[in-house]
């Protein structure tokens, strides 16, 4: 048989830019096809055409009579071959001897078995589908990695928040099992009622002085007070001048400037209330924030420990879009405007312009009359000179022995609904 001679052999690489004209080759995971040419293919490519990642996407389907076929060039079911080597496809034209090569890709066909029934019930469910759930079947297919790793995060988040919601219905059965429904009942009706120890410090009515009704080591440790010692020497050494700078800059409370002109002049003593009248004036600094949203919120010059014991105090832990933060609530703003009325009251020999401290922590005078009555200060009047002339009247606060009886902070409020 004589041997076929071409004048001149030569090969001409056709590639377009969209990979166009790629050439598809197929392999069957199932076997071999008996007649290839009863088969249907139809190629699906994703529509992204700007993501580089996405653009090369290809789902190539084939029927016959019997089976149809599936397969995919990403994804789990993708041969690694593609990724690793590229593959060609000649096509020899014996008449000029000229062969057209072109890029090509293999398909891996594996065969696609369906019934009626789950047809049906794929359907069903495909239509009982939200679209947040198609979103992220979509994201499952077609998503990139930090897509995939956001949709795994947010479905591990649920998995715990409905494990978490199991284990509190849970123990909320055992206690009822365990307590019974009308012990419950007398527990909430007891907790409803006024429960101001929650914000106030504690109080021993029984005391015979008043210094030791709200004891100062209540306020502060005795660890926490030597820590004020460095902070408070600016106000310890404090001069006329600087005050008088305070005042025009406005850095400082009325009560601060008006406590630092009357600061003894004994050591002791002098040091002792620098160190209360500094803590009073970062308590109200604190207290005019809403959210503290780092440790050192107050600044380098605060010690450690009081910015730990302010967090721990003071503040109320939220979680929120994904980190934690700490609240300054209302009822912590409560808490902590009675804490510096009773420092106040150390500061001041047990008596204590309620006036002067309520415009400092910008309250109304309803609002800190009510927390005064609560904490069971007398409360008096007297009226005070202005420096432009004239006079107005202020509202004292004095803790004296016998107390007068509590009242709660929504006493008065409780009283005008029922009349």
């Amino acid at each position: 048989m004589a041997e076929e001679v071409f004048p001149s052999a030569r090969w001409q690489y056709c590639r377009e830019p969209d990979d166009s004209q790629s050439a598809l080759l197929v392999q069957f995971s199932n076997g071999r096809l008996q007649n290839p040419g009863n088969m249907r293919f139809t190629l699906y490519k994703n529509n992204d055409s700007t993501n580089p990642r996405k653009r090369s996407q290809r789902i190539l389907a084939a029927e016959t009579d019997r089976l149809s076929y599936v397969g995919n060039n990403f994804g789990t079911g993708a041969l690694k071959c593609n990724t690793l080597c590229r593959h060609f496809v000649g096509i020899l034209d014996k008449t000029s001897g000229q062969m057209e090569v072109y890029d090509a890709e293999l398909f891996n066909m594996q065969p696609l078995f369906s019934d009626e029934s789950v047809e049906s019930e794929s359907t069903l469910d495909s239509q009982a589908k939200s679209f947040r759930e198609k979103m992220d079947s979509c994201i499952e297919a077609f998503g990139t990695t930090k897509q995939k790793r956001a949709l795994n995060s947010r479905r591990m988040n649920k998995v715990g928040s409905e494990s978490l919601n199991r284990a509190v219905a849970k123990a909320a059965e055992n206690i009822i099992d365990t307590k019974g429904v009308t012990a419950l009942v007398s527990d909430a009706i007891h907790n409803e009622s006024p429960g101001d120890s929650v914000y106030l410090p504690p109080c021993h009515a029984d005391a015979a002085k008043p210094e030791d009704v709200y004891k100062f080591e209540d306020l502060l440790s005795p660890v926490e007070y030597d820590a004020l010692q460095s902070p408070s020497e600016a106000f310890r050494n404090v001069t006329s001048e600087e005050i008088l700078k305070m005042i025009e800059e406005n850095s400082h409370c009325s009560f601060v400037i008006e406590a630092l002109k009357s600061l003894p002049s004994n050591e002791e003593s002098r040091d002792r209330q620098a160190r209360c009248i500094w803590y009073l004036d970062t308590l109200i600094k604190f207290r005019a924030q809403k959210v503290i949203k780092r440790k050192s919120a107050l600044g380098p010059g605060v010690p450690h420990i009081i910015n730990t014991k302010l967090l721990k105090q003071f503040t109320c832990l939220t979680y929120n879009n994904g980190s934690l933060r700490n609240l300054i609530s209302d009822s912590m703003k409560a808490k902590i405007t009675a804490y510096v009325i009773i420092l106040a009251l150390h500061i001041n020999a047990f008596q204590i312009d309620l006036t002067m401290l309520q415009r400092d922590l910008k309250l109304s005078e309803k609002r800190m009359m009510e927390i005064a009555k609560a904490m069971r200060l007398k409360i008096s009047k007297r009226k005070v000179s202005l420096a432009v002339g004239g006079e107005e009247e202020h509202r004292l606060g004095t803790l004296s022995i016998p107390l007068p009886p509590a009242q709660s902070l929504d006493h008065q409020s409780k009283r005008r609904k029922m009349t």
